[in-house]
């Protein structure tokens, strides 16, 4: 009897078996639905399977940071509040050990191509093996992500020494031990491996294009008797009402009623508490107010300028001016970030100023004609993000259209989780949803839960398929776009706004309204009849 993947037709199929993937598996296996995840990863974790590069950890504290299944969550035990991708790793293993997921997963296998079939309503799937495979539904959980962005540096390929994307770190490991390595990029990625092999390499290289305003990640282990499970179907539930999917939220306070020292004295509250607090708890117009905005820079640069000896490493990563607004740039967390910098064997490059010109053999020339001879060249430098991943796979909609066409001068979907001429394909943690300013696992439940009710709602009445109108995709565009452009994020180029990537189109790629206001509005649609979607 062969196996459930090697099926040619099911009711959906899934590509991506991280949070979002693994999920709406589980919630439409449930409902008796015939599923099938395709992954081109060799086990399930989605990201935390490829990252495993070195000081590699969540940003974000458990318990926060997983399923509110209670058949998972009441025989595990973290080890750390943050943990490491070996600990998360192993998470999901238990998560497999319940759930028994794998059985209806495809590993080693990459989506290259969809195409939806008019006169029968179902998607035709291509996979790189040559194998096409049909389902019903479509579903998109690739991830924020997904798709690299590697820098166009001139000959990159002459580089004879291991070079690689943080998120492509060779499985079998780089030992830094001795080497002279060269990083460049310092987001999320870049300070982790940053501040873990600077104590072991014989020469470190940064190469900064711009500053991180890193916050203190306050990591620390974790006891048992910590863990109280008492509180964890309150916590669960409490997540899908703060801003971010987490357990704080921002002070609701007006920011100019607080007198400067009140202020300081809230920064401070806040900046003890670490992790993600000086950035998701702080006052709501931080994001907004040009003047508070200073504030937090100029309380963040307080807190990190007394901690880099050399003034020189200290204007490049706490510029007196700040070069972007705070908070428009992802939020990163450091244990040590700044003290790597002290070592004597750690140079800093203000790539913006100076930047890489050329790669050889043996190391790379900047523009002020200088070689850094490098052993191993590491390429922090971000993501193609939210939509990279999805337009990767050759989509095709209606009438043969492209996927790529349609979203060619600007991104259209309705509720972030479809786009009209495409019936019957949903999106996980991708555009225009709260994605990238949500916790990963409750953005995954709270869209795998819309889709799992969508498709049983449709099978209830007698739907073949569900596609938005495009007057609604055009009001919610436009609404993710107002709330946004609200906010100093579209004054800053990053990947919020898709301008760290070349020819991208600027625009704002994720909901900013919050995860409590979005869970109002889908599910609202659930409860309303689907207003906004022609369903036949």
């Amino acid at each position: 009897m062969g196996s459930i993947v090697d099926s040619p037709e099911f009711d959906a199929i899934i590509v991506g078996s991280g949070f979002g993937g693994l999920y709406v598996l589980h919630e439409l296996r449930k409902k008796n639905f015939k599923c099938l995840v395709i992954d081109e990863a060799a086990d399930i974790g989605g990201v935390w399977y490829w990252n495993t590069y070195p000081g590699a950890r969540v940003d974000t504290k458990v318990p926060l940071y997983e399923f509110s299944n209670e058949n998972i969550w009441h025989d595990w035990v973290w080890t750390e509040k943050y943990p490491g991708v070996e600990e998360i790793r192993r998470y999901f293993q238990h998560v497999e050990s319940k759930l028994h997921l794998k059985r209806d997963i495809l590993f080693n296998t990459r989506v290259t191509a969809a195409e939806f079939e008019e006169t029968a309503s179902q998607w035709t799937v291509s996979l790189n093996d040559g194998v096409k495979r049909s389902a019903r539904h479509f579903i998109l959980a690739t991830g924020f992500a997904a798709k690299p962005l590697i820098p166009d540096f001139k000959n990159l390929d002459a580089f004879e020494g291991p070079c690689f994307h943080t998120s492509k770190w060779p499985k079998t490991g780089l030992d830094c031990t001795g080497k002279r390595v060269g990083v460049v990029g310092n987001g999320s990625s870049g300070l982790q491996v940053i501040q873990e092999i600077g104590p072991v390499v014989d020469h470190l290289t940064v190469f900064q294009r711009s500053p991180t305003y890193a916050l203190p990640m306050r990591q620390r282990p974790l006891t048992v008797e910590e863990q109280d499970k008492s509180v964890y179907g309150s916590m669960f539930e409490l997540r899908k009402h703060t801003f971010a999917g987490i357990d704080a939220e921002f002070n609701s306070q007006p920011w100019q009623s607080a007198t400067p020292a009140e202020r300081e004295a809230f920064f401070e509250q806040i900046w003890k508490e670490g992790g993600l607090s000086f950035w998701l708890a702080t006052y709501r117009e931080v994001i907004m107010n040009k003047e508070l905005n200073r504030e937090a820079y100029n309380f963040w640069r307080s807190k990190t300028l007394p901690r880099i000896k050399d003034p020189k490493k200290a204007a490049i990563l706490a510029p007196e001016q700040p070069p972007y607004y705070f908070g428009t740039k992802r939020a990163t967390l450091e244990q040590r970030y700044y003290e790597t910098y002290n070592q004597d064997n750690v140079n800093l490059v203000n790539a913006k100023e100076n930047p890489i010109t050329e790669v050889r053999a043996n190391g790379v020339i900047t523009q002020d004609g200088q070689l850094h001879e490098l052993d191993a060249l590491v390429l922090a430098t971000g993501f193609d993000s939210v939509t990279g991943g999805i337009l990767n796979i050759q989509i095709r909609g209606r009438n043969g259209e492209l996927l790529q066409d349609k979203w060619k001068n600007g991104t259209w979907t309705h509720l972030g989780l479809m786009t009209s001429a495409f019936p019957n394909m949903f999106f996980l943690y991708g555009p225009q949803g709260p994605t990238s300013f949500c916790n990963g696992p409750t953005c995954a439940e709270v869209q795998g839960d819309w889709v799992a009710q969508t498709l049983a709602y449709m099978r209830a009445k007698g739907h073949k398929e569900i596609e938005p109108t495009p007057s609604a995709e055009q009001t919610w565009r436009a609404l993710v776009n107002q709330i946004g452009n609200a906010t100093l994020l579209p004054e800053t180029r990053s990947e919020y706004m898709g301008t760290n990537v070349p020819g991208k189109p600027k625009e704002m790629l994720n909901y900013l309204g919050g995860l409590n206001d979005y869970i109002k509005r889908i599910t609202q649609t659930l409860t309303s009849g689907y207003p906004g979607f022609d369903l036949k």
